[in-house]
């Protein structure tokens, strides 16, 4: 069987633990016997920052009272008096042991030269890079021609079958018009025969 060690007792007596003085209910210096829970006002006394109900050592209730408090907060809840919840944001702050300035919103700051110790010297890899990049902006141009070339064409080619078009209507329109003089002269004719066979007739 385990043997049992008696708990320890501090060696300070009571007499020597410190002690705040005893907190005093706003409940009990408002003489307020009744917490209704329309009284927001009074209830965000008991509640915390973050919408969370204080413990009787905090408010200073007795026992009573801190059940009438936490019942009319609920209920308060209920009818959205006062928040279930409350988001508080802090910011945290780095704490350094040198004295730098804060850092800057953003991504960080590319570098424009190449890092100290490496020479001036451009490796293999970097200068294939820049012929790829190089070769890349040449077929990014004669694309670009191209395609201005393509527009130039397209639009060359409508010209043209306007201009046919064009023609096209004039060819219509003049065929139009021989044929409307054939019909005048026709009709002519025939008035003049009409004439001379009257004339032939009498």
């Amino acid at each position: 069987m385990a043997r049992r060690t008696p708990p320890r007792r501090n060696s300070k007596g009571k007499d020597s633990v410190r002690r705040g003085k005893k907190k005093v209910s706003p409940l009990t210096i408002g003489k307020i016997e009744f917490v209704d829970y329309k009284d927001a006002d009074l209830l965000r006394k008991f509640v915390s920052e973050r919408a969370k109900l204080k413990p009787r050592r905090v408010t200073g209730n007795n026992e009573k009272q801190q059940r009438e408090v936490a019942r009319a907060v609920k209920n308060a809840r209920e009818m959205a008096l006062i928040p279930y919840t409350n988001r508080v944001t802090t910011q945290r702050r780095e704490r350094r042991s040198d004295d730098r300035s804060a850092r800057a919103d953003g991504p960080p700051p590319r570098p424009t030269a190449p890092p100290p110790g490496s020479g001036d010297e451009a490796t293999a890899e970097e200068i294939e890079a820049a012929e790829l990049q190089a070769d890349v902006a040449a077929v990014e141009s004669a694309e670009a021609v191209a395609t201005a070339e393509e527009i130039e064409a397209a639009e060359l080619q409508a010209d043209v079958a306007a201009v046919e078009s064009a023609e096209a209507v004039a060819v219509v329109e003049e065929i139009e018009a021989a044929e409307l003089q054939a019909d005048v002269a026709a009709v002519e004719s025939a008035e003049a025969v009409a004439v001379v066979e009257e004339g032939a007739g009498s």
